[in-house]
């Protein structure tokens, strides 16, 4: 896919499930759907509702409940890209608006239709004396009560809203007698209006009375919002239906059957249009709409004839295409109370990019359209509930206390036991730990295809001041990041990472190159490949930009990957140069230290070059036993080149001082590397503890680092400090007796955690 189809399509994401949290939150602000200011809000969790902000909103409160907020990709609708967010415990809710929004996306998006945001207030009277002149008066001097009406609201008609027309209404009541409702059409602009409309209903009530000579009782707003209506349509040719062994043919017509089956028994259409609401309300939520108001109108319209019956319509085109068509009542808003005092509402909606009500509406009736194509087509084809049982496993493998680098094997397993139950869970979990132990006391390393792979790294002792010529401590940790290269006829090189959602083509002149593409096109320039037709598939496990050496693993596995397709015969030193030539471009100003480690991957002392020309001193470090440590990712970026350059400013401002930190830092990795090969862990503690004070006085810590230094020394990590560039990224702590325990506190304040051995 080129760069530039890429851009067009902002909301597809492959692979985006596979994701790590900060990773999604990382890409979605890459591509521009948040700011700064919402991307280090989600990262540090400072959008979620807090308990004073709480207490104001209800009463009686005692704490605040979480929701998960997930994303629905994929969305075309009217010809614009969204990403909608939806808050939902379910989860088959997320994964299956996405993938029903991908094929709607592949035949033209979803069109959709609304009418003005039009809320309906009732003004309910009794005792009238003469009915039919009461009615004709209220018709006949309705001018008057708009007016009335209006100068309630005079704001809201300023914004082109406010009280539109007056209806009067005539019911008989069971005990005999009739009453009179008098309906204000009152158009709310952006706003939900409740409180606007019964505002007006009640500003109304007394002249209402002495137009007609009755009794005012209910003044107050229909929930049922017919007057704010949406139509959502779909056009789906069948060749797009086809797949898990069923015709395009045979879904479309099961679909057909289906929806017709919820058009003539309410009781299937209840169920049916529940899974319409599935989305709807999720959105509303995630908006801050009031998901209860708008369910009471779907479910009310849908029996509005006399017999309760399905919200949608399915039915073959003209030209054999499956056609969806979606009608709901959809009154919203994007103004008002909950954008102020719930900070993840305005998220949610700066997030969507909606600019008015009726927008929001538009693509909420995309949203039940989606999800109901999606049931529909689960339950004419493999069934229901297959389609939630992997989902449904992830939730009971969280509940079990599978960590992240056991998650996946732990759904896996739990999905083919057929049982999927926390207990399972929790025996699958056992097992998988055992099994892990004992692969790492079996083997001296973790095994690693090193054929077309590049090492992940933390440095231990010595950031930073490596820079300027100091010794560093590093050590290759088991994450790798894998490459695989493939002869293609796509006529240029392919490069695709689904773990970090990176597609492009790579562009053949290095001036029209952005950065990611300056840095590993130089492997192609090199080696003079830029010509060749290829697909290069990337398959990191060392997350992004989090300190660990992703980029410095990424260009060894990539040139390894051509090394081995294209037998280039390349050697060990040879790599690491040409990694070396990748890393000064993606961070300035570089040591040299990740992409050796990530070639070798060995625990070393490092020392840079002291001049160009030369090499640098790296000496392999031979340690008696293995070292237990914890790698705490804060989910912040750590922008090496960033920090760097920082350091580089004040080390230019003031040198002496500055070299006065690199010279204490060198000392403390020299003591480090005699406390590593004598395995005294308590002066390895020590020192690591005195080279993080030391970095924070280069100000390369951020506050999440500094959180995570701080719970892991709580829960009795002999030392912690951050690893690598600072700026956010991670930290190690060294825990010879209480891994698990200072792993799940770091995981208990929401970061992720991996324990590793090194040596």
């Amino acid at each position: 896919m080129s760069a530039e189809s890429s851009s067009a399509e902002r909301s597809r994401f492959p692979a985006f499930y596979k994701l790590s949290v900060s990773d999604r939150v990382r890409i979605i602000h890459e591509r521009g759907w948040v700011s700064a200011e919402d991307y280090q809000a989600l990262v540090s969790g400072e959008h979620t509702l807090k308990i004073h902000k709480a207490d104001k909103m209800i009463e009686n409160v005692v704490g605040v409940m979480g929701l998960p907020v997930g994303l629905g990709l994929n969305f075309l609708v009217n010809g614009r890209d969204y990403i909608v967010p939806l808050v939902v415990e379910e989860p088959s809710i997320v994964a299956a608006l996405s993938s029903a929004a991908k094929v709607v996306r592949g035949t033209g998006g979803f069109t959709v239709e609304s009418t003005e945001p039009v809320l309906i207030g009732q003004v309910q009277v009794v005792d009238v004396p003469h009915l039919s002149h009461a009615k004709a008066t209220l018709l006949q001097r309705k001018d008057e009560i708009l007016n009335l009406a209006n100068s309630l609201h005079p704001q809201m008609v300023a914004r082109g809203g406010g009280a539109q027309d007056l209806e009067v209404h005539v019911h008989a009541r069971a005990e005999g007698g009739d009453m009179l409702v008098v309906h204000l059409l009152v158009d709310t602009r952006d706003a939900m209006g409740a409180n606007l409309v019964n505002t007006m209903c009640e500003g109304v009530a007394s002249l209402v009375e002495t137009m007609t000579g009755g009794r005012v009782f209910l003044r107050i707003l229909s929930n049922l919002t017919d007057r704010s209506m949406v139509r959502a349509r779909c056009v789906i040719p069948i060749e797009h239906l086809t797949g898990k062994g069923f015709t395009g043919e045979e879904v479309r017509d099961g679909i057909v059957l289906a929806n017709e089956f919820a058009s003539i028994d309410p009781y299937r259409a209840a169920t049916h249009n529940k899974g319409i609401m599935n989305g709807v309300d999720a959105v509303a939520l995630a908006t801050g709409n009031d998901w209860r108001a708008i369910e009471a109108a779907a479910h009310a319209y849908a029996a509005r004839g006399g017999r309760y019956t399905s919200l949608t319509r399915w039915y073959k085109g003209e030209k054999g295409e499956l056609i969806g068509e979606l009608d709901i009542p959809m009154k919203v808003g994007i103004v008002g109370g909950p954008l102020q005092s719930n900070a993840t509402v305005a998220l949610d909606l700066r997030l969507l990019g909606v600019k008015t009500a009726r927008e929001l509406a538009e693509v909420m009736g995309a949203v039940g359209l989606a999800q109901n194509f999606s049931a529909l087509r689960a339950l004419v084809t493999e069934g229901i509930q297959q389609g939630h049982m992997t989902l449904h496993a992830r939730s009971v493998a969280v509940a079990a206390g599978a960590t992240a680098e056991i998650f996946d094997t732990v759904v896996e397993r739990l999905v083919e036991s057929g049982e999927i139950k926390i207990w399972k869970a929790q025996e699958i979990v056992d097992q998988v730990r055992k099994e892990s132990r004992g692969a790492i006391e079996a083997t001296e390393q973790p095994a690693i295809d090193h054929r077309a792979c590049g090492h992940g790294k933390i440095i231990m002792l010595g950031e930073h001041a490596v820079v300027y010529g100091s010794h560093a401590i590093a050590a290759p940790v088991p994450l790798a990041v894998r490459a695989v290269a493939q002869d293609t006829k796509s006529g240029g090189v392919d490069m695709f990472i689904p773990r970090w959602g990176v597609e492009y083509r790579l562009h053949r002149d290095p001036a029209h190159r952005d950065s990611f593409q300056r840095s590993l096109g130089i492997i192609f320039d090199e080696l003079q490949l830029t010509e060749r037709s290829m697909r290069i598939e990337v398959f990191p496990n060392v997350p992004r930009a989090m300190g660990l050496g992703g980029s410095a693993a990424m260009a060894v596995a990539v040139i390894r990957a051509l090394d081995q397709h294209y037998k280039l015969g390349l050697s060990d030193e040879e790599i690491n140069a040409l990694a070396f030539r990748c890393e000064e471009v993606a961070h300035g100003s570089a040591s040299g230290i990740d992409n050796t480690v990530a070639t070798y991957g060995k625990p070393l002392l490092y020392k840079r070059a002291a001049k160009q020309g030369d090499a640098p001193m790296v000496r392999e470090l031979h340690l008696p036993k293995r070292i237990p440590l914890v790698i705490g990712i804060s989910g912040k970026e750590s922008l090496t080149a960033v920090t760097v350059g920082k350091v580089r400013s004040a080390w230019q401002r003031n040198p002496a001082l500055y070299d006065g930190i690199f010279q204490q830092i060198d000392g403390l990795t020299l003591q480090g590397v005699e406390a590593m090969q004598q395995y005294d862990l308590e002066r390895l503690g020590d020192l690591m503890n005195i080279c993080h004070g030391l970095l924070n006085a280069l100000r390369v810590s951020s506050w999440e680092v500094e959180e995570l230094v701080q719970i892991a020394r709580e829960h009795g990590a002999l030392g912690a400090k951050l690893t690598g560039g600072g700026g956010g990224g991670s930290i190690v702590a060294l825990c010879p007796q209480n891994r698990e325990k200072v792993a799940a506190a770091m995981r208990d304040a929401g970061y992720q955690a991996m324990e590793v051995d090194i040596g």
